[in-house]
């Protein structure tokens, strides 16, 4: 599972990272990204890659409301080709989001602790995600919402949850973000192939539990 993540950096930075326009001139800072939050993406139409931001869980265009929004944060690979949720994206509207750390908790004792997982060479994890436009019936405003797929988890993760975010090597960026990519069996194979980065996951602070914090304090290493 992924259901809070960071991404310290500002949107010019990932711009220059992924090679992508700026189009969400954001000057980061997010410690705390919870679900229905915005957050920057990348996405590629029309030959334009491009650094934006959108909500975080995914409204399929014939969604009726907002309510399913977190319920759809997150896309299990074993069924993301299949889902009525997911498969239309899954075909043509795919994303990367770009993170700098994403946490988990495990219970000791009677609450949870958090812990942070981070790349060891502290590079930004690109994972894999899908986007989608939906139409407010109320105000007519389209809202660009996005899901981020995982897998089972694997390496020291797997102590922490048995669920964990597909990352893509940058040498798969292109063929994931390509909009004319439409085949399920070779998409599926490119996130299959994906190994997780080295990582380095430690202890953080509890102030992470509420999503009203945010701010460099969140993590911070705990010791002793």
């Amino acid at each position: 599972m992924c259901g809070r993540f960071t991404q310290q950096r500002p949107t010019s930075e990932l711009a220059e990272i992924f090679d992508a326009e700026d189009l969400a001139g954001d000057p980061g800072e997010h410690y705390n990204v919870a679900p229905t939050d915005e957050a920057a993406v990348v996405v590629e139409r029309d030959d334009r890659r491009a650094v934006t931001r959108f909500h975080w869980g995914l409204l399929p265009h014939w969604s009726k409301d907002r309510r399913g929004a977190a319920r759809a944060i997150n896309a299990r690979i074993e069924t993301v080709a299949d889902s009525p949720t997911f498969r239309e994206a899954f075909r043509r509207r795919r994303c990367l989001v770009p993170v700098d750390s994403f946490y988990e908790w495990r219970r000791d004792g009677g609450r949870p602790q958090p812990f942070r997982i981070v790349r060891a060479d502290e590079r930004p994890m690109a994972l894999a995600g899908l986007w989608a436009g939906w139409r407010d019936p109320d105000t007519s405003l389209v809202r660009r919402t996005f899901t981020i797929i995982t897998t089972d988890a694997d390496g020291p993760i797997r102590e922490l949850h048995d669920r964990m975010p597909v990352t893509l090597a940058e040498a798969a960026w292109d063929a994931w973000l390509e909009p004319l990519a439409t085949d399920p069996v070779a998409l599926l194979e490119t996130l299959r192939a994906q190994p997780p980065a080295g990582v380095d996951i430690y202890p953080v602070p509890p102030l992470v539990n509420s999503v009203r914090n945010n701010g460099p304090a969140l993590i911070e290493r705990l010791t002793g």
